[in-house]
This record gives structure tokens, sequence and C-alpha cells, in this order.
């Protein structure tokens, strides 16, 4: 097992309800079937508990935790959660992020703005700044950021764009003020994946089915002309968080299918 006796902190656990695995659920789950003790996080508690189903049923550790991390005072019971119910922190993973409500600069309202960048930035900000101190004290810790590949290419929409390419920046900061303590800092670039955060909204709001959507997407995919799942981000942010990894700090890794080279 690769994480085993690791205890890790995946915010985000739950999901938005649709056909596929959220990014989020996806990580907890192979963190806990590779040895992990996992303290899942979600605004929408009901959403984590059945998570943590998933991962007991397969006899992983898992427990919950309702916050937003949006909220200083939820970010610091999260370190403070994880503390207590597993003694330290190795591994937190910062899933959460929203795109909907964004736009092209005329049309984008200041509220969606200032709410788009505070649940993709300020929130990860939020976390590190609670879960750094006791990685320090540890002298070693993984933290795994989800940014994505529409930071790196020239790709609507604005704010969904701007906060993570705020995201990456950072990360890498993060990365060099970390890394004497022995805490790795990187940051995963999801690509145009089949997840119920990208897929489900846009047929809602287009009125069109799945299908219509998945395939405007993966023509847009030069590997294979096919989208990546949770999964695909999963076996990454895996890589990340374990020993195989431990030289590796800084880094923005796109999981995209070759999405990120086609820059500009």
């Amino acid at each position: 097992m690769r994480l085993k006796d690791k205890k890790a902190i995946v915010v985000g656990a739950g999901q938005t309800p649709g056909e596929t695995t959220g990014n989020g659920r996806a990580a907890a789950i192979r963190f806990a079937q590779e040895g992990a003790s996992v303290l899942l996080v979600d605004k929408r508690i009901e959403s984590a508990e059945e998570t943590a189903l998933i991962i007991t049923k397969e006899g992983g550790e898992a427990s919950v935790l309702g916050a937003d991390i949006t909220l200083e005072d939820n970010c610091r019971a999260i370190a403070s959660t994880c503390l207590q119910r597993y003694g330290r922190i190795d591994i937190l993973h910062n899933n959460v992020g929203m795109s909907e409500g964004d736009g092209s600069i005329l049309d984008l309202s200041e509220k969606n703005w200032l709410r788009l960048i505070e649940v993709n930035l300020k929130g990860v900000f939020l976390t590190c700044k609670h879960v750094l101190p006791i990685m320090r004290g540890q002298r070693s810790g993984v933290i795994l950021n989800i940014s994505s590949t529409a930071s790196l290419c020239t790709r609507r929409p604005l704010a969904y764009r701007t906060a993570k390419a705020g995201l990456n920046a950072m990360t890498q900061t993060l990365a060099l003020e970390n890394a004497e303590y022995g805490v790795r800092v990187n940051a995963i670039l999801p690509g145009l994946m089949d997840t119920p955060m990208a897929i489900e909204r846009r047929a809602r709001e287009r009125g069109v089915d799945r299908q219509t959507i998945r395939r405007e997407r993966e023509a847009q995919v030069p590997l294979c002309h096919k989208m990546g799942t949770a999964w695909d981000v999963a076996a990454a942010a895996v890589f990340f968080a374990s020993d195989e990894a431990s030289y590796i700090t800084g880094v923005l890794f796109p999981v995209g299918g070759g999405l990120s080279v086609k820059i500009g």
C-alpha cells in the first residue's frame, strides 16, 4: 500500500450529483484503498457521507466533517479535527472548485467574480494556512491543490481561469516557503474531464442531453478525442501523495490528454 498509515484530509470529498464520479470522491476512495485514513470534508455533509460509505464498505478508514472553506473558523476546525481524530496530518488534498456564474468581463457581475475567487482561491489559502503549522511541526507533509488546464490555455471563463492561475502561483510559492520543513506542495491540472460538475450543469443550462456535452468536449481533446475521468486525476494524486514523489515539489502537473499543449 502506497499510503499505508498516512492521515489525509480531502476537501471536497463529496460531489455534484450525476452519472459519474467526481474528482474529490475518487481521490478519497483511492487514498483509502492505498492505506490512508481519510477525513472527508464537504459543505454538503450528506455527499461526504456517501463517499464514506463507499470507503468503509471496502474496509477502509474514513470519517466526515461538514465545513465551508470560505470561512476561516471552518478551516481552523478542519485541521484541529484531523489532529483530534488521527493524531497528525500527512496529506491535504484541496479539491473544491466552481465555475458556475462565470462569464466575460462585460457580462460578469462583481458578486459572481468575488464568489468564484473566494471558492477557488481564498478557500485553498485558508486550508493551507491552518494545516501548514502542523506539517511544519512534523517536518513532513504533502499538499495537493486541484487547479485546471484552463489556467494555462486561452479559454473562457474569466474568473475561474484567473483564480486557478492564482492557485498555481500560490502552489509554487508555498512549495518554496515550506521546502525546508520537508513539506511538498504540488498542483494537479485536470483538463476536460467527464465528471458531474463538468457535465451536469452544462447540460442543464443549455437544455441539451449529456451526450451532446460529452461529444463537444471530447472533440477538443488531442489524445484520442476522449475526456479523462476522476480516476485519472486520482491516480496522479496518489502518486504525488506517496513517497514515490518524495523529491517533487512546486510542480504544476496537467492531466488533460494533451490539452495543455494547446497554449494560446
